[in-house]
């Protein structure tokens, strides 16, 4: 028996679209397998160097741990004592690291579609894995969210998901969006009005937390970005959760099957109350779990591609 389903063979992971359901299926149930303990049996060896060009705690350490239970050897990137700092430019840097051998590139970079030229080059061997671009996307996030809704639900078909926040900026909200809509979901949108795009009209509704926090299946907030706000006197963060965060008087009132998610970090009493972040009804840190989980999934599948090559 295959160690991993045939369907699930990727040359690089950077976007949601990219993705079919099934290998997005595949990679969940994949994840899960390795959270319940399955052993790791790679169809190769090889080596991969995470290259964050953006702060990150919890995808770039996840990854790191995810490299470290396949077994694969990482080769270090610090952008701050790289050529970068010599006007060296990204496509440079992979092309480098691709001559010298490193089989994935786990990238996190502020240019939207930063990875296209990457990918789209002759030269350049290496397996790109996108870590996040701008307010682009950010695929493996997405695709830990999905794990633990279909942990939770077993399905994803007819949920009724609220993602509530800083839209306009969000690469998490684009990237879930996307997918839930074609597995099944039922979309709802929420938070301030001037942070909602026309773009995310074709994928459901735009409400108010207070109509959907007592139908709603899944409430995933959103970070408000203060590095974009906070020059702005007319932004309070108190007015802010008080109008769209969730306090303890909407927690009371989500069904008792319902779940909430948010990619983090939270701002505690911004978006949540501090005293929720890790309610009985909160998933956020079995989202931090899975994401080590999801992330294993996804590069063995890129490894499994390279394999066949």
């Amino acid at each position: 028996m295959p160690i991993i389903d045939e369907k699930v063979s990727l040359q690089h992971v950077v976007t949601m679209e990219s993705l079919s359901t099934e290998e997005v299926m595949g990679l969940i149930k994949r994840g899960l397998s390795f959270k319940r303990g399955e052993a790791v049996a790679l169809p190769q060896t090889g080596y991969v160097s995470n290259l964050f060009f953006e702060d990150s705690t919890r995808t770039h350490k996840s990854f790191e741990m995810a490299e470290l239970r396949l077994g694969l050897s990482m080769i270090d990137f610090d952008a701050k004592t790289s050529s970068v700092n010599k006007g060296e430019t990204l496509y440079d840097t992979i092309l480098t690291m691709s001559a010298l051998g490193v089989d994935i590139c786990v990238i996190r970079h502020s240019e939207v579609e930063y990875y296209q030229e990457l990918i789209d080059s002759p030269t350049i061997t290496a397996s790109i894995v996108n870590g996040g671009d701008g307010s682009g996307q950010h695929p493996s996030q997405s695709l830990l969210d999905l794990m633990t809704i279909y942990e939770e639900f077993g399905h994803f078909e007819g949920l009724k998901i609220m993602i509530a926040g800083d839209l306009a900026h969000s690469r998490v909200a684009k990237s879930n969006m996307q997918m839930l809509q074609r597995l099944g979901a039922h979309l709802f949108f929420a938070g301030p009005s001037e942070w909602y795009t026309e773009e995310f009209a074709a994928y459901g509704q735009h409400v108010s937390l207070d109509e959907i926090v007592e139908e709603a299946d899944v409430l995933m907030f959103l970070r408000v970005q203060h590095e974009r706000h906070d020059g702005n006197e007319n932004f309070s963060k108190e007015d802010y959760h008080r109008l769209h965060g969730l306090t303890q008087e909407r927690y009371e009132r989500m069904k008792d099957t319902a779940i909430i998610m948010h990619p983090a970090p939270v701002n505690r009493d911004v978006e949540i109350a501090d005293e929720l972040v890790e309610a009985p009804k909160s998933r956020i840190v079995r989202q931090m779990q899975n994401g080590v989980f999801v992330r294993m999934a996804i590069l063995e599948a890129v490894l499994h591609a390279r394999a066949k090559k």
